[in-house]
């Protein structure tokens, strides 16, 4: 009878402490928009930082660390989310353009935290098309989502594509944080829990609550110094890229509709009479105007979520994270949209906030990967470590620790090709960069039939940061491009990514290589 009973408090004791190890394990907040570039967020340095009003991205960045060279490893939205979740490139998950979805059966960081004790839940734009797997609870645009009374799909009103769903009255930005914090209130709050809220901010059309109508109207935006590079003769690109008068078109196109059917805001839009200097100047003060009020919009409600949590004694024992699925052209190279291996496109602005442990006004140089993002999660939450997932935690980075094994290159791929737009992989080192523009298909969803010629670009960061003169045929730097192709196949390889099984590509690379 002793020795039951012993047994029996030993059981109890243990079971207490596992109980009490789970409860005292850090919530994890991770906060994302859409398409919110390091350039619109006032703490990157940049033309329009002393423009921008971000109270509470200012003070997660006080009061927690900023990662200057995180990137996303395909600049666009699907792929990039679905790394996000799997720790995962694009040819591992399956995931490579924005045709393509995330199955419901794939392992992702969200179905692990939740094995393991974490409440589980995704607010607002999701974007992966097949029902979120892996949470308690989930509250999710249908596609891309209306800016205004968006609709909003959970378990009992799911249904596949754009069927489905109820009408939440306001602004997108407004509902998400506001259905965010309705969850937490009546989540259990016996679990540690990790909460996903998604923005559909700030992408295009750039809308913003009524609100904010008045910030920036009288004022008149700098300018990137590239911002009237017309053609790819003036920097030696291989590509056209996606130019502002698309958006100044699409402008004009929605003026013709009635007020209620417009899809952008701001309109009637006209360029009339204006040589083509002044045609995209125009353009891009209206772009920025609408970009900043749009990113405001999710600034003020980051800060309705850190309220929260300090009013409810959260803020301590809570992770937060800010960041964005991938940049965006401001007007650079006279472009905007992402896709491009270019700086702008590819760094994923990124702030996280975590007192014990998180040093504040932080800034960390390392090359972080959106894959790194689960390792993360996973570290923190005490899980072991995930098979599925390739990237790593930086976690020790984020205490100020140094790790001289940390990756010193990244590879990058993207597969959604199009004409203006070639599908392309490259290198990123600290300090240069090697892209091929291979400019095929290969078969993707929603890629254009038609190939491109292939072609190379490289740029040397520390003497042209803004990626103004592709170096690639300069004999000073012929020495180092061929380190870097041999990296870059290195990379291909490690990542199993190399193309052996197809021959159009192998035929390619065999041609272009040298």
């Amino acid at each position: 009878m002793r020795i039951v009973l012993y047994l029996g408090l030993a059981t109890a004791l243990s079971f207490s402490a596992c109980k009490k190890d789970i409860d005292n394990r850090p919530n994890i907040l991770f906060i994302m928009s859409d398409d919110h570039t390091s350039q619109a967020w006032g703490i990157y340095g940049g033309i329009l930082d002393s423009l921008i009003s971000n109270p509470n991205i200012r003070r997660l960045a006080e009061e927690g660390s900023v990662l200057n060279n995180a990137f996303c490893t395909n600049s666009i939205c699907v792929p990039s989310r679905a790394s996000i979740l799997t720790g995962q490139y694009s040819h591992e998950n399956n995931v490579y353009t924005l045709a393509d979805e995330l199955s419901s059966d794939h392992p992702n960081i969200a179905k692990e935290l939740r094995k393991h004790g974490y409440q589980t839940a995704v607010v607002g734009k999701w974007h992966l098309k097949s029902k979120p797997a892996g949470f308690d609870y989930f509250l999710v645009l249908p596609g891309q989502g209306m800016y205004r009374n968006p609709i909003l799909k959970n378990e009992e009103t799911w249904a596949e594509g754009r069927e489905g769903g109820t009408h939440y009255k306001g602004f997108s930005s407004d509902v998400i944080a506001e259905e965010s914090l309705n969850w937490l209130d009546k989540r259990d709050k016996e679990k540690p829990f990790f909460l996903m809220t998604h923005f559909k901010a700030t992408h295009e059309p750039f809308d913003y609550p009524d609100r904010l109508a008045d910030l920036h109207e009288s004022t008149i935006f700098p300018e990137p110094a590239s911002l009237l590079e017309f053609s790819p003769d003036l920097s030696g690109r291989t590509f056209e890229g996606q130019q502002l008068e698309i958006l100044g078109q699409r402008w004009i196109d929605n003026s013709t509709l009635s007020a209620e059917q417009r899809r952008y805001p701001g309109l009637p839009f006209s360029l009339e009479g204006l040589d083509s200097v002044s045609a995209r100047k125009k353009i891009y003060q209206k772009f920025i105007r609408d970009f900043l009020r749009c990113g405001a919009s999710i600034d003020e409600n980051i800060g309705k979520l850190l309220g929260y949590l300090d009013d409810n004694d959260l803020a301590e024992n809570t992770i937060v994270i800010y960041t964005a699925d991938q940049g965006y052209f401001l007007g650079e190279h006279g472009f905007f949209d992402k896709r491009m291996i270019y700086e702008e496109a590819i760094r994923m602005p990124f702030v996280i906030r975590y007192p014990p442990e998180v040093k504040a006004s932080q800034r960390i140089d390392e090359i972080i990967l959106n894959i790194d993002f689960p390792a993360l999660f996973a570290d923190y939450a005490g899980l072991p470590e995930l098979p599925f997932v390739r990237g790593k935690s930086f976690r020790h980075l984020l205490t100020g620790g140094i790790d001289p094994s940390w990756r010193k290159s990244m590879y990058y791929r993207y597969w959604l090709h199009r004409k203006e737009r070639p599908a392309h992989f490259g290198i990123r080192t600290d300090r240069y960069k090697l892209a091929f523009f291979y400019g095929n298909p290969l078969d993707m969803n929603g890629a254009i039939a038609a190939p491109t010629t292939p072609g190379w670009e490289f740029f040397d960061l520390l003497a042209d940061p803004g990626e103004n003169e592709n170096q690639y045929k300069v004999s000073q730097y012929s020495g180092i491009i061929d380190t870097l192709k041999r990296e870059l196949k290195q990379l291909r390889e490690q990542w199993q990514d190399a193309d052996v099984q197809d021959p159009t590509m192998m035929e390619i690379i065999s041609s272009a290589w040298n």
